[in-house]
């Protein structure tokens, strides 16, 4: 039923942002094989704890991590440094329709692995390789990690306490911010390919970066920088562009104003108890509130310290305000908002009963995502999907000699 049903992706990528793209292309219908390294696999297979627990309540050796990212996939062992591995990919290759790769720019290569020679056999091909810093360019052939790929295109920058505040200075965003927008990205990427290729023919390759992708998610801010010339600086939980949108505190707990216009001030302040405030010089506009963002900002600080954060939640949401409270984890998936969109899903694992995973925000009605194989065991589709294309006697040869696994 999926959107993607009858494409087939061979994923070479491991860690997150290839994986990240391969689980949407999975969610959506697609076959994703995903290859992994004999007896260690992905390398999040080894990031834990947390380990899932199994049926007993006891830690398994399946990371919390590689299941975010890896449902809906089938896994087989090739150590592709082997001839005989390199043969069998290239095998592969000729009924699939999408490559995912993440090796450094030009290691495939020397495996007759990359793109100049995979398309000869197969001119279809969409091949999607993803690295830090793309296939030119002086440091192309650099390994690149998200954390340091947060730093150098600008996101730390503008993300965390001014440095004369306490805990102030560059911070980076909590989840791997561009190894999960390169992901996403790359599936729209491989997407538009697949359907270039129904018009002409042929696949192409696509040349995906971490830094390009960071860069080019900069949006507002680095256009802000582009028609200014000044360089964006941090400003915490507020906005670069719009006030009042921060966080304040209540007698109990922080939560989050985020009013985008004037109108919406205007009921914000109503709403408040302080009817004057839109009608003070200084705060008309959002271009004056910004200019005396520190007066405005003091006064509904103070204001706020009367009550409670769900007090002033709830007026504010009355008047149809963006307001809300800042929960942790628990509380996020709690959220009968969360509920009700089917955003916790539970699969069947061959380790546990009931695996709870985050679900797919892709809501579509003809064709809807669909949950149809847990985040597999290390190799466990190795004999399915080898049986297809190598007799049995040779695939016991490659087990013995750690080919495959």
């Amino acid at each position: 039923m999926g959107a993607l049903k009858g494409i087939r992706v061979l994923d070479l990528s491991r860690v997150l942002a290839g994986p990240w793209c391969s689980q949407n292309l999975a969610d959506l219908g697609a076959e994703v094989i995903k290859v992994e390294r004999p007896k260690t696999g992905d390398d999040t297979r080894l990031w834990g704890p947390p380990w899932m627990k199994n049926n007993l309540g006891e830690d398994t050796h399946e990371a919390a991590y590689y299941q975010s990212t890896n449902r809906n996939k089938l896994s087989i062992a090739i150590d592709i440094s082997t001839i005989e591995g390199q043969e069998i990919i290239r095998t592969l290759v000729v009924d699939s329709d999408v490559i995912i790769e993440n090796y450094k720019t030009g290691s495939l290569k020397k495996y007759g692995l990359d793109y100049e020679s995979l398309k000869i056999i197969n001119p279809k091909l969409v091949y999607c390789s993803i690295t830090g810093f793309g296939q030119t360019g002086p440091r192309a052939t650099e390994p690149g990690y998200d954390f340091v790929i947060q730093g150098m295109g600008g996101l730390m920058s503008v993300t965390g306490e001014k440095d004369d505040l306490p805990g102030g200075g560059p911070q980076k965003v909590g989840v791997a911010f561009s190894d999960l927008t390169t992901g996403l990205y790359s599936t729209i990427a491989i997407q538009a390919a697949l359907l270039n290729r129904v018009k002409t023919g042929l696949g192409q390759c696509i040349n995906m970066a971490l830094l390009d992708v960071q860069v080019a998610t900069l949006a507002n801010q680095g256009m802000n920088y582009l028609a200014s010339g000044e360089i964006p600086k941090r400003y915490g939980n507020a906005h670069a562009n719009i006030v009042p949108y921060q966080v304040f505190k209540a007698i109990d707990q922080d939560f989050i104003i985020a009013c985008g216009n004037d109108k919406q001030f205007i009921a914000l302040s109503h709403a408040i108890g302080l009817p004057e405030l839109p009608d003070d010089p200084r705060f008309r506009t959002n271009t004056l509130r910004i200019k005396y963002r520190s007066e405005i900002g003091a006064l509904l600080s103070k204001h706020f310290l009367s009550d409670t954060a769900q007090h002033w939640v709830n007026l504010i949401h009355a008047v149809k305000v963006p307001v809300g409270l800042i929960n942790n984890l628990e509380q996020a998936l709690k959220e009968p908002q969360v509920l009700a969109r089917n955003m916790l899903i539970e699969m069947k694992h061959p380790l546990k009963e009931k695996l709870k995973v985050i679900g797919s925000p892709i809501k579509m009605s003809r064709t809807p995502i669909e949950y149809r194989k847990h985040p597999p065991l290390l190799g466990e589709h190795t004999d399915e999907i080898l049986s297809q294309i190598l007799d049995q006697e040779y695939l016991m040869k490659l087990r013995k000699r750690g080919v495959i696994g």
